[in-house]
């Protein structure tokens, strides 16, 4: 089969085709994958960046769309069933093994380029609804809205009746926020938190969903209305902020962190219900997972340096089967 692997960890250069065997897992599910996801952990991966190092040589990829080959007994899946899922590596070749509890159908109406986004999906829902405990009404104000998570947090929250503020870079990236539901658009490089302000009457958000920290984590925490909460998705800025907490206490807010990854690990169950919720929210017309560039394997990295120049629309996704 073909498959990308990565020699060494230096990014997006590192990246090779090869001819390789097709994985064996008798405790997986095995996938014949139609379309992979590309996203911000896979970039910092490739460079040694993430918590998650493994050695290389490996075949990057953590998401996936495609077709089942094989099946564990109990797992609940068969052969030819239309799914995707969560793998611990690997998703970037014609073939990949996925962990059963992190493995979920998807309907037929659904691509399989946008059901590469529904990993984005679940770490938005998880962290609106489980650690947000965001409420219809609420105002969510979302970083990085044109981005993969980002953009599944702007669908996901308009879905769920919030009020949504995106902030994102450019008309382009904004256009995309707002056909999402986006009720205000904000451009990054604007006073956004004097217009958040000003948009909540000096109220400000009752939450803050932030895949991006970086310079501007502070103003996130001001936009914070009293009770509001801010979810700690990631760190595309690049740089891991730090907060003083006296500004908590004065208005009675939180930080919270949203790991999906490390949750699910302590609560196997979880996953699948997190699909069913949003499965609903699809079903219902509710949500639409955006597909920004495509990619075919071979050109994975540049799918990569898509996300590294920060030129990412929607979700980026490798094609790998027709």
């Amino acid at each position: 089969m073909r498959a990308i692997r990565l020699m060494s960890l230096d990014g997006p250069d590192a990246l090779e085709l090869v001819d390789t065997d097709p994985p064996e897992g008798v405790d997986h599910v095995v996938v014949e994958v139609h379309a992979a996801g590309v996203g911000f952990p896979d970039l910092l991966m490739s460079r040694g960046r993430y918590q998650f190092r493994p050695e290389p040589p490996f075949t990057p990829g953590t998401e996936l769309a495609g077709v089942v080959r094989e099946a564990p007994n109990g797992s609940g899946f068969g052969r030819g069933d239309r799914v995707a899922a969560s793998a611990p590596l690997g998703a970037w070749a014609e073939v990949a093994l996925a962990i059963p509890a992190v493995t979920f159908s998807i309907p037929d109406s659904m691509s399989f380029a946008q059901a590469t986004a529904m990993v984005n999906y679940q770490s938005a829902y998880f962290g609106l609804v489980e650690r947000g405990n965001a409420v219809s009404g609420e105002t969510v104000l979302v970083h990085g809205a044109a981005g993969g998570v980002g953009s599944a947090a702007v669908d996901v929250g308009a879905a769920l009746g919030l009020r949504v503020i995106a902030v994102a870079r450019g008309e382009e990236k904004l256009a995309l926020a707002r056909g999402l539901g986006a009720v205000h658009c904000l451009d990054a490089e604007s006073d956004w938190l004097a217009e958040v302000k000003s948009l909540t009457e000096g109220k400000g958000v009752d939450l803050v969903f932030d895949p991006v920290g970086g310079e501007g984590f502070l103003n996130s925490v001001r936009s914070l209305g009293t009770g509001g909460r801010l979810l700690v998705i990631g760190f595309a800025g690049g740089k891991i902020p730090e907060v003083k907490v006296n500004r908590l206490l004065l208005r009675n807010s939180s930080v919270v962190g949203v790991a999906w990854g490390e949750f699910i690990r302590q609560d196997p169950t979880m996953p699948q219900r997190v699909a069913a919720a949003l499965e609903e929210l699809w079903t219902a017309g509710g949500i639409s997972p955006a597909v920004g560039a495509t990619f075919p394997l071979e050109q994975a990295a540049d799918a990569l340096r898509e996300i590294e120049g920060r030129r990412a629309i929607g979700k980026i996704v490798l094609s790998i089967r027709e």
